[in-house]
């Protein structure tokens, strides 16, 4: 499913294409696309809300496979392995970012389904060392939001500073967040949920959340660190009062809308903090997935024929599914 230009989803701007299969580089490996999660990122790339530095292109960055092919230089994986291939694609591995472990802020990064082809397909192309071992417990569906959506929630959480025992918020319930419930639910979090559908207030019910509202109530208490998925700007002030002195709001979005005046002494005072989350680090990859596997996280997932990448788009923008949305081809649809 190609994008030939940006326009809104409604119009169904993917379009499905017939090409070859892409043959791997010397350090990549070339995999048969199962599943493919269905990411708000790829919908903000469809809409033009982050432009285009390739076009056409094919999005998706949450992809399960098998290995078809590898590179002459490719000896990680062999035929048959079950892999996955996650939005962070290629760095640099030499600016100070880089040494220093915090790979996700290289200059040079590339990214799947952006400046590369992705997973809206039925073969990718990934370098081998960008790649990830799948833990068996998952079937492929499962297993595909965690590449995404587990892996930014598991940075947000970090990046929340949530001491042990404490509580956590959480504005917009989508596909990152409800893996992230179960992740903070597992550590032994309170977990506040505020989020505007009610199917998916019922879903972090499900899943554990101490207190879920709507998205402009009051928590019952002041969260010790928040998550923003949510891209509205709006909530950023919103979020900041409902947060504890010392606290820390983590803005889990790669693009969000304009953020509105704070007033310093209500928002800022007393040590709050304001944090981004910048893609990830492959080691938050391995870490996601290894907690994900102990836990263990199911992922609630809606599928989809890849010909229907468009629908599920619209519904993802519209909230018309709880938790994550998967996109599976020809392969996939018969295991």
């Amino acid at each position: 499913m190609s994008l030939a230009g940006p326009a809104p989803v409604e119009s169904d701007p993917l379009r499905l294409d017939s090409r070859p299969a892409p043959s791997p580089g010397p350090d990549e490996i070339l995999v048969r696309v199962i599943a493919c999660g269905v990411c708000r990122t790829d919908l903000h790339i469809v809409e033009g809300d982050l432009p285009l530095v390739r076009s056409p292109i094919v999005p998706g960055h949450q992809v399960v496979g098998r290995v078809e092919g590898t590179g002459s230089g490719a000896r990680r994986f062999r035929p048959g392995d079950r892999v996955g291939i996650a939005w962070l694609r290629r760095t640099c591995g030499a600016c100070d970012a880089c040494r220093r472990g915090r790979e996700n802020l290289c200059e040079s990064s590339e990214f799947t389904g952006y400046h590369a082809d992705g997973g809206f397909a039925d073969y990718a192309v990934v370098p081998e060392a960008f790649a990830y071992a799948i833990p068996p417990l998952f079937g492929d569906a499962e297993a595909a939001p965690l590449l995404c959506a587990g892996i930014i929630g598991y940075r947000a959480l970090k990046r929340s500073d949530v001491p042990p025992g404490g509580r956590l918020g959480i504005y917009g319930f989508g596909a990152s967040a409800h893996v992230t419930l179960q992740v903070a639910r597992a550590r032994g979090l309170e977990v506040f949920v505020c989020t505007r559908e009610a199917s998916h207030r019922e879903l972090a019910r499900r899943l554990g959340a101490t207190w879920v509202g709507d998205i402009g109530e009051a928590m019952p208490a002041k969260a010790d660190g928040t998550i923003l998925f949510a891209p509205v700007g709006d909530l950023v002030p919103v979020a900041l009062r409902n947060l504890a002195r010392g606290g820390t709001l983590a803005l889990a979005g790669i693009y969000m809308t304009p953020v509105p005046p704070l007033d310093y002494e209500r928002d800022l005072f007393y040590e709050r903090n304001v944090r981004s989350v910048t893609a990830n680090t492959r080691a938050d990859g391995e870490e996601l997935l290894a907690e994900a596997a102990r836990i263990p996280i199911r992922p609630a997932t809606t599928t989809f024929p890849l010909e229907d990448a468009n629908r599920a788009l619209v519904l993802l923008k519209r909230g018309g599914f709880a938790g994550a949305g998967v996109l599976l081809t020809g392969e996939g649809s018969r295991v």
